[in-house]
């Protein structure tokens, strides 16, 4: 018997894993559905539908834990859009990111031959290679000479690796990318996720979930059910008199609700770790209903899954500087998503769903609308005339919907050294909680934020070692 605390894909994956390997399985999950942070909802006109907060998945498609399960049987499809993302300039130009590394850098003119020096060799290993990126980065690998030219350039802070592109619109681009990480660019190791995210998109591309990004956690589910496991919703975990006594519980939980859960069964050192866990900046959402779509001024970012907004390479790093120091800045880095290019059943007639967010301090009280609308406007003049609707969430809106967001934090903690290579707490053993029988596996642990499962299904592999073990 197991017991998974939280249904977002990790929980949802570590079911499932622990289920494929004889164990009678129950997901409890407080929310009235489950999905965390892949579900999706109709909203602003009927119809329409929008993705909560987990929306383009270049990380998810090639994952090991989706390809090894056949979602498709269960009704998951991906769907890509025509130009994976687009960084608009102010001067109207764009570094535009295609599935292609060879059209990619056709697009980026002289920086071309800089974009296949960095991305050719690992895209073509990178089904091998994901085996050890999407796990804990402190163990033996199983590719390790693969895994060192691969690491190499991802240990330098991002400023540094984008000196090696001329045009501002290549540096523009891959600062946008290494941006989804919350971290200053000049620190060691932002170039890491950014490097990731693109090597994966060029693999697998930026997918966006048919039906939206609550497909990927129904069809997961569906296959928990069909292996004997149930889910019940409407049910929290406040502490561990609230849990069914189990040899094996897995918690897709933040690394302070399990210490606060645990209470004294957890030992010191590790409830000290779990309630010291460092949180990065917050996300303010903004969902719109645009009529028409939104008229960018490149004609690339009008095809685009993704645009990123936020000038120039300098521009970017300075906005991540101040909202990591607690600052709000007056323009942004904003995220738009265009899921309904790829999946058109998203709409409704002319007028379509636009998903946005601003990167803001953690706990930023204020509200961002007006500043992602001006984000918008700058590079679509035009856009706030098309917008019929548009609903906001704030920093403690997006942590009420999903208790793992404290303070807005969607990516469950900063994603500095310590904890992109080790998790909640120096180890070897990121899933363990050092109580016997009892393990985490949400996006605070390896490999990270993102709807690819791989957090679960290490988690539930490392329960299933210690349980033959004993």
């Amino acid at each position: 018997m197991a017991t998974v605390v939280g249904s977002g894909p990790n929980g949802l994956a570590a079911a499932v894993t622990l289920a494929r390997a004889g164990l009678t399985v129950t997901v409890l999950e407080a929310a009235d559905e489950i999905g965390g942070g892949t579900r999706s909802f109709e909203a602003i006109v009927p119809g329409l539908l929008h993705d909560h907060c987990s929306a383009i998945h270049p990380m998810a498609v090639g994952s090991p834990f989706v390809a090894d399960h056949d979602l498709e049987r269960y009704g998951l499809r991906w769907r890509l859009p025509d130009v994976d993302c687009a960084h608009p300039l102010d001067d109207g130009r764009a570094g535009v990111l295609l599935r292609s590394v060879d059209a990619t850098a056709a697009g980026l003119g002289r920086d071309g031959r800089v974009w296949k020096t960095l991305f050719d060799r690992p895209v073509d290993h990178f089904d091998a290679l994901s085996a050890d990126i999407m796990g804990p980065l402190v163990r033996i690998p199983k590719h390790p000479v693969e895994l060192a030219r691969f690491g190499a350039p991802t240990v330098l802070p991002a400023t540094v690796l984008a000196r090696a592109f001329r045009s501002p619109a290549a540096r523009a681009l891959f600062g946008g990318v290494a941006a989804h990480a919350f971290r200053p660019l000049h620190l060691p190791m932002t170039s890491a996720i950014g490097v990731g995210i693109l090597t994966a998109g060029h693999r697998h591309g930026w997918a966006v979930a048919e039906g939206g990004s609550r497909s990927i956690t129904v069809a997961m589910a569906a296959l928990l059910r069909d292996l004997g496991g149930t889910i019940e919703t409407g049910v929290r975990v406040r502490s561990r008199s609230d849990l069914p006594p189990s040899p094996v519980t897995i918690f897709d939980l933040a690394p302070e609700a399990v210490a606060d859960i645990m209470g004294d069964f957890l030992p010191q050192r590790v409830s000290r770790a779990y309630r010291r866990f460092r949180r990065g900046p917050g996300a303010f959402k903004v969902d719109f209903a645009v009529e028409g779509g939104v008229p960018w001024t490149n004609a690339a970012a009008r095809r685009a899954g993704t645009v990123h907004l936020g000038g120039t390479f300098a521009e970017i790093a300075a906005t991540e500087r101040a909202v990591n120091a607690g600052r709000m800045p007056q323009r942004p880095f904003v995220l738009v998503g265009q899921q309904y290019l790829a999946d058109p059943q998203r709409s409704a007639g002319n007028i379509h769903p636009v998903w946005s967010y601003a990167h803001v301090p953690n706990g930023y009280p204020g509200d961002a609308t007006g500043a992602v609308i001006a984000q918008i406007e700058r590079f679509a003049p035009g856009f706030r005339d098309r917008v019929v609707g548009h609903l906001a969430q704030s920093t403690s809106a997006m942590a009420e919907f999903n208790s793992n967001f404290g303070g807005g934090d969607i990516l469950t903690g900063a994603k500095d050294i310590r904890q992109l290579t080790f998790g909640p707490r120096i180890t070897l053993s990121p899933y363990a909680t050092g109580a016997p029988g009892y393990y985490i596996c949400s996006a605070a642990t390896p490999p990270g934020p993102g709807a690819h499962g791989m957090c679960g299904q290490h988690a539930a592999q490392t329960a299933l070692r210690q349980l033959h073990n004993h």
